[in-house]
């Protein structure tokens, strides 16, 4: 069975390849315009090129003059094609093609934007996703729509695969539009003032956004101060933004009056982020580039007592000892108060304090990424000198890794300086002697920029890391350094000390590095102009923070290293790579049913819900589950006034506790000496009880809710006729109600108030017993499927980043769909292919899937290691079903009506048929046969456009679009193998515009180009099977279809569209025709093994054959029922007929054969004669 569990991972782990055109995706803002085919030769650049035919200046889309595109020289992972746009754009989208007319293109690259040319950002998708799909052959073009948009001067491709059997070949285009800019440049010691008119009513919203760009990972972004201690502030606080807020309000808790927010990371990596903040009266955001918190300032209206001021970059007042803001800000608005633009012109309601300046000055420092363990950058030294003094800074989230290695002595001694459990660690090497060790410095793997120095004189070595430092003797006081040092791993030829042992190299980020007095410039190791490099991504540093947001569930710790991060689930009470699953059951029926006995057990009642578990008593009767939540109350309470009762579980756990409950229940024993519930003559409520959603009741016992009304009163046998209750006779003696409360909505009580037990002598005593609740109404839930046409529909499953299934289940048949939910190319599929097991458990997140059935061990699929994809699924949530098709039988399924039209009705046409114009679709189906040619699915169309999917004579797979009736039919001929072997064939067919993508049994993937059109104009009907004269189709497309198809059909999909379930279903809609004998069949891929062809025999549907399918006719299959005496009756005549062809064939023979002997006998006497 794990091997069964093995086969349904990868269902759960999709790679859709969106695609975008920018004529199908419209921009409300209309930006996307192309930005590169007009630029002069000189805004293009290359890391080389292979002639000066193929220069970079030739690498504008749809261009073929010089050779037809952008090649370098040597076609490797280090080369690059760089864009420079003139000046800050917004970009929307890019597109790519190869070399005209040759066999070099890009079949994977990656997508970097600078402004200055410098220290280059990598474009995301999805915040995980790192490369693009490129092309397939040279000339198609694959557009992407970049979600979200950046602004950036400059852009590079650098290209990750291409065409084996060619080089690298790029042709490029950029779309967007142009982008307005107000930029201010602040040094660390200036500031922004902004005073605004203190006439003015104080707003009821305030609204601050911007973008900045730091230098330094600290400092002030804006500030504003009021009465009583009133603030809020913006601080940039190493590479992470602090939002404080100070409501000034003395009577408020300290943990009320202030507000402590944490937003974003690595945000000191010198490129733009965006803020917003948004107040609405007590109601506030706060969003940092895509991540936003919402929160409700406590302090309520004295958030608005602050004064006529605010201040950007820094604190204007003299004496605070924070630290200002080093760095741009870009688009500063307050209250839609364009802040720069008012700086710029000197107004009088800005003061400019310190040196602030217009432009925002570019860094000029270069970093370098160390992408794996291997990575290595080798550089060379001043061999011989008396000392040596290295320095560089490093960013990194692994705990380990070698940093730095070389040799002192001429190979006499050695060193390495590495990390270890976030310390660094330096280790000194010479020949015969242990290593000497000293350590610097914790906590390094943090993310944040690290200096580091190293140096060697006069007998001893010595490591400083920030403000730590750390000294070790060396064996020699003469100090004669190597030629080279390695940072990071080492070359695989190297057999220095400090390359052996099982040490990784370093992964993270480098910059600022120097060797004696030299800096050293990445460039010129990147140009090859100095040292060497292997896996390194130079000017750019890569890092990311895998924990932002965090994807660790139910207050699960994140921790992360340079490729992953995990999840520390340990007292959440949940399990799993997200600590996603629930250790506890969701009900005490649910212990019941795992034979456990009653006891104390912590119930998680929404699963993997937000709802955390609780707990709770189990009482396991014969035949029933008693859950029981105890309140914190006393057993007996005497009452004068109100009493509350607090529970072990919140609210929302009590809500969903109840909910699927059968009943609840919960016992008030009261015992009272002349105190009354209500008033029986005005009937004023004297006593209330409060429910578990605040609202108060009057009814009292198995009474109806507002009955006002005891037990005792429904049943007529209180100790005085005139009351509904025994307490309200007031009696000068102790009288008791035993009050059972049973409407589940209201329970549990969370509050009783007694208001006449102020009275003289008046008093009342009652206890409160636990909550009661019997039953899982979600635990037994059962549905069975007595046909193979049952189903049940759901909303869409909503799996985009973390989702789980599970459900129990008993069947004797030994394959089948659970469960179905389609996207435009994503999916998600559960289904049996083996032995029944009981329970299936299948849980997909952002690492990963995992399947899990009865208690065997539980099957993981990681996640692709190019990152997590959101799923997109759109249709209902299904069971899908199979379908027999015997020779001559047809389905059709017509997805409009049609409507006749004049030769010059093209317009109108185009109107009525605009709904089911298609750019794009998405096919699935799978079949078994042993027949050629077959019709496997045909799409027609009003305009003799078509596609139709077919097995040739030779059993191959085929595929023919016409998208213009003008034009012929693109045809593609997939050889895979001989599809029509008997055996189960999956397919999944995804066009997007001209590139249509076909996958067979989930393995072998094939993309083609159309060149006959795009849209898919006025579709009109979908056919399985047999079918004549197919208009304006290709040959081999109208032989398949006069064969039509003999076999089993199953999962067939288009679009949204179900042909089969539809067709199947009792009582199916009009739009679907049937004709000849076609059944549903639950063992499609029966006979599917290895080595055994499967038998092409049609399943029968117990007690509804006979509605399969209609007559020739054509009758749509609602209307094809036929009673069983019309089936007899069909037969009869059949039968009688067959015997009277027999009856008077045997008549004729007999006759001839009676003439014969008679001529026969007239011959010989003749003969005689």
């Amino acid at each position: 069975m794990a091997s069964v569990a093995g086969a349904f991972l990868k269902v759960l782990l999709l790679l859709p390849a969106q695609t975008w055109s920018p004529v199908v995706a419209g921009n409300p803002r209309d930006c996307d315009a192309p930005l590169v085919f007009a630029l002069p030769q000189s805004s293009f650049s290359s890391s080389s090129e292979l002639s000066s035919s193929h220069g970079p200046g030739f690498a504008r889309l749809n261009r073929r003059d010089g050779a037809g595109g952008w090649t370098p020289f040597v076609s490797n992972k280090y080369q690059w094609l760089q864009i420079d746009l003139g000046e800050r754009m917004e970009v929307t989208a890019v597109a790519t093609q190869g070399g005209y007319g040759s066999s070099d293109w890009v079949t994977s690259y990656l997508l970097m934007f600078s402004d200055s040319g410098r220290n280059w950002k990598q474009y995301r998708q999805e915040e995980s996703i790192w490369g693009f799909p490129g092309n397939t052959n040279a000339d198609s073009v694959v557009h992407y729509r970049l979600q979200p948009p950046f602004e950036a001067r400059f852009l590079r491709f650098l290209p990750l695969a291409w065409n084996p059997k060619g080089r690298i070949g790029m042709r490029i285009e950029v779309y967007g539009c142009a982008y307005r800019s107000e930029v201010a440049y602040f040094d660390g010691q200036s500031a922004l003032l902004y005073r605004f008119d203190k006439k003015s009513i104080k707003p009821i919203r305030d609204v601050i956004s911007l973008k900045f760009k730091a230098m330094q990972s600290s400092g002030i972004l804006l500030h504003r101060e009021g009465q009583h201690g009133t603030h809020i502030t913006l601080e940039l606080i190493k590479g992470k933004l602090v939002f404080f807020l100070n409501s000034g309000n003395a009577n408020l808790a300290p943990t009320n009056a202030h507000v402590n927010l944490t937003l974003g990371s690595l945000l000191d990596d010198q490129h733009w982020h965006s803020v917003l903040i948004q107040r609405l009266d007590a109601e506030a955001s706060f969003t940092v580039d895509k991540h936003t918190h919402h929160f409700h300032t406590k302090g309520g209206s004295s958030y608005l007592d602050l004064n006529f001021e605010i201040s950007f970059g820094g604190i204007p007042t003299p004496g605070r000892s924070r630290k200002s803001f080093h760095g741009c800000l870009e688009n500063l608005y307050y209250n839609g108060v364009d802040i720069i633009e008012l700086a710029k012109t000197h107004k009088p309601q800005i003061r400019i304090m310190g040196n602030v300046s217009f432009s925002c000055s570019q860094p000029q420092t270069v970093p370098v990424t160390f992408l794996s363990s291997s990575s290595f950058l080798a550089l060379t030294s001043n061999s011989g000198d008396d000392k040596m003094f290295v320095t560089f800074q490093f960013r990194t989230w692994n705990r380990a890794g070698r940093l730095l290695s070389g040799e002192l002595r001429r190979g006499a001694e050695s060193f390495v300086l590495f990390l270890q459990d976030g310390k660094l660690k330096l280790s000194l090497f010479q020949l015969g002697q242990s290593s000497r060790n000293v350590t610097a410095g914790a906590g390094l793997n943090d993310g944040q920029w690290h200096s580091v120095s190293l140096s060697a004189k006069w007998g001893h070595m010595s490591v400083a890391v920030d403000d730590d430092t750390a000294i070790q003797p060396l064996m020699a006081a003469l100090i004669d350094s190597g030629d080279t040092y390695y940072f990071g791993g080492c070359p695989d030829n190297s057999s220095g000390s400090g390359c052996k042992g099982p040490l990784q190299g370093f992964q993270g980020c480098l910059r600022l590095i120097s060797i004696g007095d030299t800096a050293v410039d990445p460039i010129s190791v990147q140009q090859g102009a100095l040292g060497r490099f292997s896996d390194l991504q130079i000017d750019s540093c890569g890092i990311t923070d895998r924990c932002l947001p965090s994807y660790c569930e139910h207050g699960g710790e994140c921790s992360q290293s340079w490729d992953t991060f995990s999840c520390d689930c340990l007292g959440t009470g949940y399990t799993g790579e997200t600590c996603h699953s629930s250790l506890y059951e969701q009900s005490c029926e649910a212990y019941k049913h795992k034979g456990n006995p009653s006891g104390l057990y912590y119930i998680d009642a929404d699963g993997s819900g937000p709802l955390g578990p609780f707990l709770v008593y189990c009482n396991m009767t014969a035949d029933a589950a008693w859950t029981v939540v105890r309140h914190s109350g006393p057993d007996a309470v005497t009452v004068r006034g109100a009493a509350s009762f607090v529970y072990a579980a919140g609210a929302g756990q009590l809500r969903a506790a109840v909910g699927p409950a059968e009943r609840c229940e919960q016992r008030l024993a009261l015992r009272c000496g002349t105190a009354r519930l209500p008033d029986a003559r005005d009937g004023t409520p004297l006593s209330w009880w409060v429910g578990r959603t605040n609202e108060t009741h009057t009814y009292w016992g198995g009474s109806l809710p507002d009955a006002q009304k005891c037990t005792c009163g429904l049943e007529g046998n209180c100790i005085d006729s005139q009351y509904y209750c025994n307490c309200d006779a007031g009696r000068n003696e102790w009288t008791s109600d035993t009050i059972v409360l049973s409407q589940k909505e209201h329970l549990p009580v969370t509050q009783v108030v007694m208001t006449d037990t102020g009275r003289p002598h008046s008093e009342a005593a009652y206890s409160l017993g636990p909550l009661l609740c019997q039953g899982d109404k979600s635990f037994w839930n059962s549905a069975s499927f007595n046909t193979e046409t049952s189903y049940l529909h759901f909303p869409t499953f909503h799996g985009e980043l973390t989702a789980d299934v599970s459900f129990f289940f008993k069947t004797t048949v030994s394959s089948g769909v659970f469960m179905e939910n389609l996207g435009i190319t994503d999916f998600i599929r559960i289904e049996l292919r083996g032995e029944s097991p009981i329970l299936y458990k299948a849980e997909r997140n952002i690492k990963g899937a995992s399947l899990q059935v009865d208690q065997l061990p539980q099957k993981i699929q990681p996640a692709p290691v190019n990152g997590h994809v959101r799923l997109q699924l759109n249709s209902q949530l299904f069971i899908e079903i199979s379908a027999y098709f015997e020779t001559g039988s047809s389905v059709t399924y017509n997805f409009q009506e049609h409507h006749i039209l004049s030769e010059n009705s093209s317009a109108l046409a185009s109107s009525l048929h605009r709904d089911v114009t298609l750019t794009r679709e998405m096919i699935t189906l799978s079949f078994r046969t042993t027949r050629t040619p077959s019709l496997l699915l045909y799409v027609s169309s009003f305009y003799e456009e078509y596609l139709s999917i077919i097995l040739a004579n030779n059993g191959s797979f085929q595929i023919r679009y016409k998208l213009d009736r003008h034009q012929d039919p693109d045809a593609f001929n997939f050889d895979f193998k001989n599809m029509a072997d008997g055996h189960l064939h999956q397919v999944k067919i995804s066009r997007e515009e001209a590139v249509v993508m076909v996958e067979v049994n989930q393995s072998a993937k094939k993309q083609v180009i159309l060149s006959s059109g795009t849209e898919f104009n006025a579709v009109k009907s979908l056919i399985l099977g047999k079918f004549l004269e197919p208009p304006g189709a290709d040959p081999d497309t109208r032989r398949a279809a006069a064969r039509g198809f003999t076999g089993c059909l199953s999962a067939v999909r288009f679009g949204r569209a179900a042909p089969l379930k539809a067709a199947l279903r009792p009582g199916g809609p009009a739009r679907v025709t049937v004709r000849g004998h076609v059944v549903a069949a639950s063992r499609c891929a029966a006979g599917a093994g290895s080595g055994s062809p499967a038998r092409e025999l049609a399943p029968r549907l117990a007690g509804g054959a006979g509605r399969s399918g209609p007559t020739d006719e054509g009758e749509p299959l609602r209307n094809a029922d036929r009673r069983d005496s019309a089936v007899i009756g069909g037969v009869i005549a059949v039968v009688i007929f067959i015997l009277l062809c027999i009856t008077a064939i045997a008549i004729r023979i007999y006759q001839q054969r009676k003439l014969r002997k008679e001529n026969e006998s007239k011959i010989s006497k003749t003969e005689e004669c």
